[in-house]
């Protein structure tokens, strides 16, 4: 597990069998929607990333691509990469973002023999943690603040 430094704002846990790719494009996302990261907060350059995370410069040029182009960051002359205002959409258009992800997930419980009501229970566990851990991190970048 590599954790946030004073240079990544957010947690990565590499696994094996998953790509440093998209386990770093899934933890930058994370952050995001949980409010660790938010619109105007500078984010790592490919350097930083590559340096920090200890991977290939080629792949941290690529996640930070891959980011931009989805509009989650924006390239500021001067400033550097931003964290970009999160596009509104209708409920519709979010939901089909996820579709492949859910097919997914749907897919593996069934497999395990999940029922439906399970299912949708440890979807409320989870993002009741996440919205806690938002809370905790909005908490505590305001206290830093302070000081």
């Amino acid at each position: 597990m590599r954790n946030s430094t004073h240079v990544i704002p957010f947690k990565v846990q590499f696994r094996a069998g998953a790509s440093y790719f998209d386990q770093i494009v899934y933890a930058s996302k994370k952050a995001m929607v949980s409010g660790q990261l938010r619109q105007g907060d500078p984010f790592p350059s490919v350097r930083s990333l590559s340096k920090e995370l200890k991977i290939n410069p080629n792949t941290a040029a690529k996640v930070v691509a891959h980011l931009v182009s989805e509009g989650l960051l924006e390239m500021r002359p001067g400033l550097g990469t931003m964290v970009a205002r999160l596009p509104d959409a209708t409920a519709i258009e979010r939901g089909e973002l996820l579709g492949r992800e859910i097919e997914a997930v749907v897919v593996e419980a069934k497999s395990l023999g999940i029922e439906l009501e399970e299912l949708l229970t440890a979807f409320s566990n989870h993002w009741q943690r996440l919205t806690y851990e938002a809370h905790e991190s909005k908490a505590e970048k305001e206290g830093k603040e302070k000081r």
